[in-house]
């Protein structure tokens, strides 16, 4: 179970300490990118040796130049990895970290206004996979309310992360947004991500017998016959075609609506490393050819 020693995870840990003690192993990380940290971790491995709770303390290490604007992406990172090497090491099948419907509600707005699709309007998974392990939110139904109530029933203290009120990330801007904005009830957004969820679940199903029957691989060269089918699982297909050609992320939004646009269109595009060419009905997607030195752009 990951523990920061904040009201969220302090309250899981006081529910699942009431449930089954001897069956927990306590995760806490001082990642070390703010004054507190180290004394957040030390408040959480103080309660567990007080509650005779198995502990481990992870202190991450970072390079001197690591840039601003990747701390959190990283620090997120490279936290999931070492709790991940600790459950693999110990041979732990699953993480449980402290998600709940708040963050949930703030999720779906932040996706929102970036203009997300289905698969992002699901917001958090109760299950996902991080690093290679199982990640559960057992308590995704709870609010932050009901939570830090358990931590302070429990004689618990939450530690708080002044990251959390910095109106310079997006998080905390519509977490004030939804305090202040009574029609934005976020049960109801927990609902709708709910609702979505399932909607993305008939996708998937959908998505797969399409793979099926409208894409096929020849050679170096991927086929999509996008005859008939929804522009959804049309661009799905394409995301599963650039995914069998490279090994990397494949591009979304804007760029992956411009390139889907082009061979509608009849028209030859590239997306990063991917050519997509029309031929008939179908369109023959392969690894484009590396731009020559010193070619124009």
């Amino acid at each position: 179970m990951a523990v920061s020693g904040g009201g969220d995870s302090l309250g899981m840990l006081a529910m699942a300490a009431a449930e089954m003690p001897d069956r927990l192993l306590i995760l806490t990380v001082d990642h070390r990118l703010r004054t507190g940290s180290a004394a957040d971790a030390a408040y959480v491995e103080a309660i567990c040796a007080d509650r005779g709770l198995a502990c481990v303390r992870l202190d991450l290490q970072w390079a001197e130049d690591l840039p601003s604007a990747n701390r959190a992406a990283s620090a997120r990172a490279a936290r999931y990895a070492a709790m991940a090497k600790v459950c693999r090491e110990r041979g732990v099948p699953y993480l449980l970290t402290a998600h709940h419907r708040d963050d949930q509600a703030e999720t779906i707005l932040m996706r929102l206004a970036r203009g997300s699709g289905a698969a992002g309007l699901r917001g958090i998974k109760a299950r996902t996979c991080i690093a290679g392990l199982a990640v559960l939110r057992p308590v995704l139904g709870e609010t932050r309310a009901s939570l830090r109530a358990a931590a302070e029933a429990a004689g618990f203290e939450p530690r708080e992360d002044p990251t959390n009120r910095d109106m310079a990330y997006d998080r905390p801007r519509f977490r004030a947004l939804l305090q202040r904005e009574p029609l934005l009830d976020p049960r109801h957004l927990a609902e709708t991500a709910g609702h979505l969820a399932d909607v993305e679940q008939a996708l998937c199903w959908a998505e797969e017998r399409a793979v099926a029957g409208n894409l096929r691989r020849e050679g170096d060269v991927v086929v999509l016959d996008p005859a008939g089918l929804p522009a959804e699982l049309v661009r799905r297909l394409l995301l599963r075609a650039i995914s069998m050609l490279s090994s990397g992320a494949a591009p979304r939004g804007p760029a992956l609506a411009r390139f889907q646009s082009a061979l509608v269109e009849g028209r030859t595009a590239t997306l990063g490393g991917t050519r997509g060419r029309v031929h008939g009905s179908e369109w023959h997607l392969q690894a484009a050819p590396p731009r020559r030195s010193g070619a124009s752009t």
